[in-house]
């Protein structure tokens, strides 16, 4: 049995097809068939059930692949930490950020932590709280800034700041001589939110639902600038950070009556192998954050 044997595998297991997955792993078709058939021909069972349209496990195929995905989840950790032996502060880090709490610490802790570590690098992916952490789940991401509630049990927190989500709303606007704003009074406004894969835009709509309204949603994105613009041209309401819009001028913010307040935090997989780099960039986001 060979490694290669393993990921032909596992790989035509998440596309249900040998050609998707020939193709996703620069291979022949062909050798991804012989490979499966020698694989089964080795372990005396049939992982796939070739009747369908599409390549399915079988029982036994399902079991096999919970193994397939430990070893190669093992395999690829330890050739982390044998990197990490050779390299000491070198290495990489992929990292996960939201558009909230990016927007409001990232660009600091980036800046300084490549002059700290000028040879690590850092592959940086913007994406929706909920996205990161399933990210981090299934170790595509060694570490992710984010909004932290509900976190799944394997992954390990820290928090690095605490606020409070304000309303947006453009000047000379109805509200803007409220001191706080009842999000029951929003029944009627055009909202303007992230996309669905922010925890942001979760905590919004489960406001509206306990207020007994469907929101009026007229534009969804993943940019800050975009949302504080339409939002300055009095195309709608939208819901942001503290420490985001408090310096924005062209723009009223107000608290909620009832606040919305949400605590950020760096996150790792406990499961998976946590190289020398992402250490450090734990170890220096918790500290940098603590002494701003």
């Amino acid at each position: 049995m060979e490694i290669r044997q393993l990921e032909y595998f596992q790989m035509v297991s998440r596309l249900h097809s040998i050609t998707k997955a020939a193709r996703h792993l620069h291979v022949s078709q062909p050798s991804v068939t012989v490979s499966i058939r020698k694989l089964e021909e080795e372990l005396g069972i049939t992982l796939f059930d070739r009747n369908q349209k599409q390549f399915t496990l079988t029982a036994e195929g399902q079991i096999y692949l919970q193994r397939v995905d430990d070893i190669l989840t093992r395999l690829h950790d330890s050739i982390l930490e044998m990197k990490d032996y050779r390299t000491l502060q070198q290495g990489s880090i992929r990292i996960g950020i939201t558009p909230t709490v990016g927007a409001a610490l990232f660009p600091y802790i980036f800046t300084k932590f490549q002059q700290a570590y000028p040879q690590v690098k850092m592959t940086v992916v913007e994406q929706g709280s909920l996205a990161v952490r399933n990210q981090l789940e299934n170790g595509n991401l060694d570490v992710g800034i984010l909004i932290l509630s509900n976190m799944p049990p394997r992954l390990e927190t820290a928090c690095i700041m605490t606020g409070q989500i304000l309303v947006c709303l453009p000047t000379n606007h109805s509200l803007e001589k409220q001191s706080t704003i009842s999000f029951s009074k929003l029944s009627k406004e055009r909202f303007i939110l992230f996309k669905e894969d922010t925890y942001s835009r979760q905590l919004i709509l489960e406001q509206c639902l306990k207020h007994q309204f469907t929101p009026q949603i007229i534009f969804s994105s993943s940019q800050i600038e975009t949302i504080l613009g339409l939002v300055e041209q009095g195309a709608g309401i939208s819901f942001l950070l503290d420490t985001i819009v408090e310096k924005k001028l062209n723009i009223l913010s107000r608290p909620l009556t009832e606040p919305l307040l949400i605590r950020a935090g760096i996150a790792w997989n406990s499961e998976r192998y946590l190289s020398n780099a992402s250490k450090a960039f734990i170890d220096f986001t918790t500290t940098f954050t603590k002494s701003k």
